[in-house]
């Protein structure tokens, strides 16, 4: 998936207020890799979803956003910590694609309003463990991430 000769994109740099800013271009495969990435993110996400759509408890669907969001910002850890650069085509294919779609910050505020409104108490605590525990998770997975590796012979 990763080209052995990857170089970095060039960059366009632009001078704002006196700094010297550069943007770097993205290649038209890291796009193709981003978009299908997201898409099998997305459907990853759903089948865990869409079962449980509908049931009767109106805590099931944000419970199992809490987990997709605390999983998905555990691996987000473990893949930036393990390819920051030396993977960037891999990265952005599992970190912004695959882990992107398979989070959903629009859900979470979406149902974290519905629960909030309907139960004050469970809505708050659904915002505290939500963002701590994303932050939790992401700590713990960058700290996994950038482990050395170890050898095995």
């Amino acid at each position: 998936m990763c080209d052995p000769e990857w170089r970095p994109p060039p960059t366009a740099r632009r001078v704002y207020g006196g700094d010297v800013v550069e943007r770097v271009r993205i290649s038209p495969l890291t796009l193709v890799l981003v978009v299908i990435g997201g898409a099998v993110g997305v459907a990853v996400r759903a089948a865990f979803t869409l079962p449980v759509t509908g049931w009767t408890h109106p805590l099931v669907v944000p419970a199992v956003t809490l987990g997709c969001n605390l999983l998905g910002s555990l691996l987000l850890g473990v893949v930036v910590g393990r390819w920051a650069a030396t993977r960037p085509r891999l990265r952005a294919f599992a970190g912004t694609g695959v882990l992107g779609g398979f989070t959903t910050y629009s859900a979470f505020a979406v149902q974290s309003i519905q629960v909030a409104t309907a139960a004050p108490i469970v809505g708050l605590a659904l915002i505290a463990v939500s963002l701590a525990g994303g932050l939790v998770a992401a700590s713990l997975g960058l700290a996994l991430g950038t482990r050395p590796e170890t050898d095995a012979a």
